[in-house]
Order: C-alpha cells, then structure tokens, then sequence
C-alpha cells in the first residue's frame, strides 16, 4: 500500500462541495446579520483599509461578534459547521473514489486548499474525508477565544499548499523543508497525478498550476455561477467544467475515474521504464516478455 503511487485530488470548498459561503449557514445569522450585510461590510472594511481580503474578513468577523455580544469560540465555529450544506453525493463520494484507486493500484488522498475557516470545515460531514485540511484559522487563547489570524489563505497563497502536497512538506510551519531542493522523481506526489477542483476566480492560480505541470483542472457550477466557469472553460484555464453533483454516474464522476485510470496507466509505464534502466545499468537485458 504504502509504495503504491499516490493521486491527489485537491479541493476548494465555498461552492466546490458546498453551497454557498460557509459563514453564510450559521455564522451570518447568529450575529443578526443577512450574508449581503456581512460581505458588504468585510469588503468595504478591507478596501477602505488596503487590506487582503481574507484578513478582512476575519477581522470583520470578530468585530461584528463584539459589538453584538455574541462571542466566539473555536467551539462555537465548529459547532456551525455541522450546518454546512453539500452539494449531492459529496458525502458517498470519497469512499467510492478510494474504493476505485485501489482498482487501479493507486492510493487517492483527499486536501482541501480553502480561503474559508478550518474551523467551520472541521464541523462539517466530510471533515475526515482528508488528509490535511489547508484554510484560513484563527489563533485562539487558554479560553478558546480567537486574539490572532494564526493562517490566511488568500486566493494566490493556495499555491504554496500543492506544494506541500507535492514534496509530502505539510506542515505549515515547516518552511525549511518546503524549499529544500528536491529531485522529482522524489516527490511525493507528482503534478501529474493531481486534480484540482474548484467553481471560480478565486481557484484559478491553482488551475493554472495544473495545467502547466501536467495536472487536471475541473470547475464545478451551478447554474448561477454557469457563465463565469464557462469563460474560464473557453480562456484555457481549466480542462473540464461540470455541474456540482457527484453522485454517482455523473459526469464528473466518470471524468475523475477515467483520469486516475490514466494517471495510473502512466505510473505503470514510468515504473517500467525504469526498471529497464536499472536492468540495462547492471548489464542485464530488459525482461522482454514484460513488455507484451
């Protein structure tokens, strides 16, 4: 198990396995505030201010908790993520996907690279569904109370994360060995054995990775968002856009299948040009019957 080659299948989550934002389920209206009030209110603070964007909208968050007296915790954030509402099949679908790797002799791991809360995505049903979890995240006292950004994932600083993936490296604070020199053929998970999933704009420097490193980019919408993942279809920056259902028999579902079976066809292959190397390096001649 553990030598077998490896797929990554990196998600967003805000519209990717979700609905909508996901403050919007249960935060938002726990200050007595609709999603347009709170969303108006985080960007007009962050322009005003020049400030990232996700940084605002954490600042914001705590704020508007303060002045209604409706304190945070990590607790309580995490407690309302047990609202979060998925898209259908999202929740049958990570144990189906692993469940056809290992038909095709290939482990398939599950990360989230997300500018929404860790802590609201911990709350939610799939939370162990991934190997490592990467979103914005408060730092929070003795108390639980939130007193610091602790990670800000902004919409370019998720590339770092396929990084991480790709080396193995994720330990966020472990920066030395995230940029230690590295031959490929040594990393962990290639770039080629990665699909990045996303539903917009915000994805796109992760999609873009992909495409030039010889990974997969899907984009998934409903049809409100259709237009705007259909530019990006027409602009190259994704390879393949589908409705957000992922239940079986989907579209999406047998794309996904049909890019690990040739993700895995390829390790095949690279596996047995190299052992014919290592064959030729010791002055033996290839197996030939391996190759009919």
């Amino acid at each position: 198990m553990e030598n077998r080659p490896v797929v990554a299948i990196l998600y967003d989550f805000d519209k990717t396995l979700c609905t909508t934002d996901m403050q919007n389920y249960a935060f938002i209206p726990s200050l007595g505030m609709t999603p347009g009030e709170f969303w108006a209110e985080a960007n007009g603070f962050g322009q005003s201010n020049r400030m990232d964007g996700i940084l605002a909208y954490m600042y914001t968050m705590l704020r508007e908790a303060e002045r209604r007296s409706r304190p945070i915790t990590r607790r309580s954030l995490v407690e309302q993520g047990r609202g979060v509402v998925l898209y259908p099949g999202v929740e049958e679908w990570f144990g189906r996907i692993n469940a056809f790797g290992d038909t095709q002799g290939v482990t398939v791991e599950h990360y989230i690279i997300s500018s929404g809360l860790r802590e609201i995505i911990e709350g939610s049903a799939i939370s162990g569904e991934f190997k490592e979890i990467y979103a914005s995240e408060f730092y929070y006292d003795e108390t639980g109370r939130p007193v610091w950004p602790k990670l800000a994932v902004n919409f370019t600083a998720k590339t770092q994360f396929v990084y991480r993936i790709n080396k193995g490296v994720l330990d966020v604070s472990d920066d030395k060995t995230l940029n230690d020199s590295m031959p490929d053929d040594s990393k962990r998970v290639p770039f080629t054995n990665m699909i990045y999933v996303g539903d917009g704009l915000s994805d796109v420097p992760c999609m873009k990775m992909m495409r030039a490193y010889g990974g997969q980019a899907i984009a998934v919408y409903q049809e409100g968002n259709r237009t705007g993942v259909e530019d990006l279809l027409a602009k190259g920056r994704v390879d393949y856009m589908f409705p957000a259902d992922y239940r079986p028999g989907t579209a999406l579902d047998q794309t996904v299948r049909d890019i690990i079976c040739r993700m895995a066809i390829s390790d095949r292959l690279w596996e047995e040009n190299a052992r014919q190397k290592r064959a030729i390096g010791r002055g033996e001649l290839p197996n030939q019957a391996s190759l009919f």
